[in-house]
């Protein structure tokens, strides 16, 4: 059943793939354009608080879990012994808070270029931030890029690139300069992984070229895994990792079963289950 969408929804159009996503909104909440992007947050009817910028949707309160674990949990438990972590983006700080739940972890540096997502997080979504005081945490406002080149090398377990789509200030972080800068700094047996858009719409392209230039970069093997995101483009999204010295088609099984903390998706059934991939994506993924 169809109905008009008045000014009372916010749609996102996905022009490109002749598709739209729309949510009822109560309210807009907040409205500004910070240095970097155009942020805004609204009250919707059924998805409790939605945060956008530049006109695409980030997350809401309802199903902002999926991504933020599944950006998490799977590499934390691929990596045999994760203690420094950085997150490159994730200004919103749910990935931020999924990371801090494995007692292993001894520090995690968040960089996010815009200071603003992180405010706008603590005044509407207080439930991302609840961590931000670990005292294992550190957050940072610059740029991701350039932090990663000042790193030390070899110093870091494992890297999160919790960015947004690959245009505008997340561009260069989708790119094989960057996945080289990355490797330096990472220990052997590090894991990168990056949010790697839709697979219904993206494998041709983004995901297909994430592969090829993450084992340019040297990065030995790759793996995608998808997940549900409803209020991502075609509602379904995914993650890529690449290991250095490191299997990322292989995980601590039983320690993901054992884990000392709840969670509302990942699991070590999930995991699995999205280390298989479909046909039409294997023989993309595939193909030389």
């Amino acid at each position: 059943m169809s109905e008009h969408l008045d000014a009372s929804w916010f749609t996102e159009a996905f022009t490109r793939c002749g598709s739209a996503f729309s949510l009822k909104i109560t309210a807009k909440l907040h409205e500004e354009q910070t240095q970097y992007q155009k942020l805004a947050i609204y009250d919707t009817e059924t998805y409790g608080k939605l945060m956008v910028l530049d006109g695409c949707v980030m997350l809401t309160d309802r199903d902002n879990f999926l991504y933020h674990e599944m950006m998490s949990h799977p590499a934390l438990f691929t990596h045999a012994r994760p203690r420094r972590v950085v997150i490159i983006g994730g200004g919103d700080c749910g990935t931020l808070k999924e990371v801090l739940k494995h007692p292993g972890v001894e520090k995690v540096t968040q960089i996010d270029i815009d200071e603003r997502v992180t405010w706008a997080a603590e005044q509407w979504f207080p439930a991302l931030v609840e961590s931000n005081q670990d005292p294992r945490a550190e957050l940072l406002f610059e740029d991701g890029v350039k932090w990663v080149d000042e790193c030390e090398e070899a110093s870091v377990d494992l890297i999160i690139v919790d960015s947004t789509d690959p245009v505008g200030p997340a561009e260069g972080l989708f790119k094989v300069d960057f996945f080289k800068r990355c490797f330096r700094i990472l220990r052997e047996g590090g894991i990168l992984v990056q949010q790697s858009e839709s697979p219904l719409y993206h494998t041709h392209s983004i995901i297909k070229e994430l592969h090829t230039d993450m084992q340019a970069a040297g990065f030995q093997t790759t793996a995608t895994l998808p997940f549900p995101q409803p209020v991502y483009p075609s509602g379904w999204w995914s993650c890529t990792m690449a290991g250095k010295e490191c299997n990322v088609k292989q995980f601590r099984d039983a320690d993901a079963s054992a884990r000392p903390f709840d969670t509302e998706y990942y699991s070590a059934d999930i995991h699995r289950g999205a280390l298989a991939l479909p046909p039409f994506m294997q023989r993309v993924l595939n193909r030389r």
